[in-house]
């Protein structure tokens, strides 16, 4: 593939988005929140829309993310798309409109429909029977149609900055960055990661106290 040059990319980074998006396997994306106390959590969500607006998508009002944006409605968003390509995108969280969520609610199937209501998000079950006896319950209570829960709906991300990364073999990657000002966007180019940081080639750290470049210690066998 080739590289990124200004010269080739969209002055705008929604419109550069959505060319890459174009031919990304998924919608898969890490979304990275923090508390009030600063401390980072991650989790891959699904995009279900993008536009000049921002980055939407849809969980449990009552989620451990969404209890992370009620306090710090900041958030970052990270897609990789194997072998050549990454975005990253930090922004303003916002809720989306009732009308919105109501209006993706019913294009999801119905069995994902009485799974939202029936999951009260990251809480302890006991067993997985829990969630399935909830299940029975709620299809005698909804035999037609299953109404959008209260507790459950979209976010939008309204990008301030908007980073595209894209591999070369030298390690010289490609980066430029998007930053959002009072005139529009501004397109600025980052140098690359140093080739011993690159993710790509560089082993994963080990635990607290771990070296590296320790030998593992030989099996002592005891003499008898």
């Amino acid at each position: 593939m080739p590289g990124l040059s200004e010269e080739d990319v969209d002055p705008d980074p929604i419109s550069q988005f959505l060319s890459w998006y174009e031919y990304a396997p998924g919608d898969a994306v890490a979304l990275v929140t923090a508390s009030p106390q600063g401390l980072p959590s991650g989790r891959v969500v699904l995009l279900k829309g993008v536009d000049k607006s921002g980055f939407v998508f849809f969980t449990n009002y009552g989620s451990p993310k969404a209890r992370d944006l009620a306090a710090n409605p900041r958030a970052a968003l990270l897609f990789f798309w194997p072998p050549d390509r990454q975005v990253r995108v930090s922004g303003w969280v916002a809720k989306v409109g009732r009308a919105e969520s109501e209006r993706y609610w019913r294009t999801r199937p119905r069995p994902s429909q009485l799974s939202a209501w029936a999951s009260r998000q990251s809480e302890v079950i006991e067993s997985r029977a829990v969630l399935e006896e909830r299940i029975v319950e709620l299809e005698g209570r909804f035999p037609d149609e299953v109404p959008c829960p209260p507790f459950w709906g979209g976010y939008r991300l309204i990008p301030t900055s908007v980073e595209f990364w894209h591999h070369r073999e030298d390690r010289l990657h490609d980066r430029l960055l998007y930053e959002r000002t009072q005139e529009g966007w501004a397109l600025k180019r980052l140098s690359p990661l140093h080739p011993r940081l690159d993710p790509r080639t560089t082993p994963a750290p080990g635990p607290p106290g771990h070296c590296q470049n320790r030998p593992e210690p030989r099996v002592k066998v005891r003499q008898s």
